[in-house]
């Protein structure tokens, strides 16, 4: 849903950076982390992030100890997708094929810079026992086909 960014204020408030339908999905939810965070106020920034006060965070020294904090939610709790709608839990940790079913890897992070979704796949351990990692932006041409079990990347985008 979000993430701490960091304090706002001395008063305990919030920054959140944002993932998904922004402050206006974050409204729906009065509670993050099975209760632990109540929301007492939620407003846009105005830079495409929002500022929180969550009843618990009293002061700006209790806001700063949350920084880097991802909010969440009950999978229950979410609205149910649309046909080509993913949730990014739902890709991190699936493997990822090549279109002839080599294993490419595992996805271990799905990235937003702003031009839309990129998952980032860890191969396999090599003979020296290093992982390396590769991305690949999620979009029809690049992963033509995906489902609970596993995702299917086009050749041009499996680094080799």
């Amino acid at each position: 849903m979000a993430a701490v960014a960091a304090a706002h204020g001395v008063t305990g408030e919030v920054r959140l950076k944002l993932f998904g339908e922004g402050v206006a999905g974050l409204k729906a939810y009065r509670a993050f982390n099975e209760g632990s965070l109540t929301v007492k106020s939620l407003r846009d920034d105005g830079k495409g992030g929002a500022i929180a006060r969550f009843a618990e965070v009293t002061d700006r020294t209790a806001a700063e100890k949350l920084r880097g904090t991802v909010l969440t939610v009950p999978r229950s709790a979410l609205p149910p997708l649309a046909e080509g709608e993913y949730y990014h839990a739902d890709l991190i940790g699936l493997p990822a094929v090549s279109m002839e079913g080599e294993a490419l890897g595992i996805v271990v992070a799905v990235e937003n810079f702003g031009a839309g979704d990129v998952l980032e796949i860890e191969r396999p351990a090599d003979e020296d026992g290093k992982r390396h990692r590769f991305m690949v932006p999620m979009r029809d041409p690049a992963v033509p086909e995906w489902n609970e079990e596993r995702l299917i990347v086009a050749a041009a985008f499996a680094e080799g």
